[in-house]
């Protein structure tokens, strides 16, 4: 797992010109630059196909919004290469700690919580990796994600981890995050959209481990759920208001740059605008944040994956467009405040 799988790796981009130059198409003034941002997802990595590190995160985070802090996510970056199968994960923390270091003394946001990957099937067995990550994160290790993401369609490529199917329901799963809430610690919970009633028997399993639903709940757009956007968002819909009742949980408003998504953002010939976008998930972004409030949703980049889709400055800008109607303390909630509790970045661990 040295690499991302290639449903987790930045694609091509199958237009003339380089990815730079197409996301240049489209330059836009930033909206509401004064509002302080804390980006709760993005990765890095350092591959011979793809390189994606602090200097790349700075470029994005400092084009014009006010990226304060932002929250690394696992991606099967620099593993160790040898040793237990169970502690090779650790070599991506020792890496995002090197860099969050850099982010710390540079002129720029800051990377304040690592999220790591660490094997679940592992159950209470998994506190001896949780130590090895907590030395190594230097402060900054906050959770795990064990990528459940899975789908029977040979169409849709799964998670980089492997998951089989109802992963989440594992007994052994459960365990291990049951042992993540006994340290304060988070679970983020990758899945496709039919995989959500799995998200919510996990989270009334676990009532006392805060679990971060990534990207929207997965409401991917290719393989057997092309073209069926209206009944995949009407079938998620149905799953969320059922999770919204469950208090631990927590919803990432983004993901909506990814070409799995299936809006074709990456087939244009000139990058999207932020109205655009806003016209496509903004309606859904809205109704998530109604179901769960505020105070339990948080907005992510997932860069460099949604760079595949649109600019950051112009994923930004639709994201504050979306809830343009939104109050002030709200506004603060979903861009900054939320993800500061959720990962107590004020907390020294």
């Amino acid at each position: 797992m040295d690499d991302p799988t290639a449903s987790d790796r930045p694609t091509a981009v199958p237009r003339a010109g380089s990815p730079e130059t197409w996301l240049a198409s489209t330059i836009e003034d930033v909206v509401d630059p004064d509002l302080k941002i804390c980006d709760a997802h993005h990765h890095l990595w350092d591959h011979k196909a793809s390189t994606y590190l602090i200097d790349d995160l700075h470029a994005d985070t400092g084009d014009g919004h006010r990226v304060a802090t932002t929250i690394f996510i696992e991606c099967g970056s620099e593993y160790r290469k040898d040793g237990p199968v169970e502690l090779r994960s650790a070599g991506e923390v020792a890496f995002v700690a090197r860099q969050a270091e850099l982010s710390r003394v540079a002129d720029g946001a800051e990377i304040r919580g690592i999220i790591s990957h660490a094997d679940a099937t592992l159950g209470a067995d998994i506190n001896p990796v949780l130590d090895l990550h907590v030395e190594l994160g230097d402060g900054r290790f906050r959770g795990i994600r064990h990528a459940a993401a899975w789908d029977a369609s040979p169409l849709i490529k799964q998670g980089h981890s492997a998951p089989p199917p109802e992963l989440l329901r594992r007994d052994d799963v459960r365990a291990a995050v049951k042992a993540l809430g006994k340290r304060g610690l988070v679970f983020e919970a990758w899945v496709f959209w039919p995989q959500v009633a799995d998200v919510i028997d996990l989270a009334r399993a676990c009532p006392n481990t805060i679990i971060v639903l990534d990207h929207l709940g997965g409401p991917i757009g290719i393989g057997p759920y092309k073209d069926q956007r209206s009944t995949v968002i009407a079938s998620l819909r149905q799953q969320l208001v059922e999770l919204a009742e469950c208090p631990n949980v927590v919803v990432k408003l983004g993901g909506i740059g990814m070409s799995i998504y299936g809006d074709g953002w990456h087939r244009g010939e000139t990058a999207p605008t932020s109205d655009q976008v806003e016209a496509v998930w903004g309606e859904q972004i809205r109704w998530t944040v109604e179901q769960f409030g505020a105070e339990r949703c948080l907005f992510e980049s997932n860069f460099p994956m949604d760079r595949v889709g649109m600019s950051y400055r112009v994923l930004w800008n639709a994201f504050k467009k979306s809830v343009a109607h939104a109050s002030e303390g709200e506004r603060e909630l979903l861009f900054h405040d939320t993800a500061t509790r959720v990962y107590r970045l004020d907390d020294d661990f």
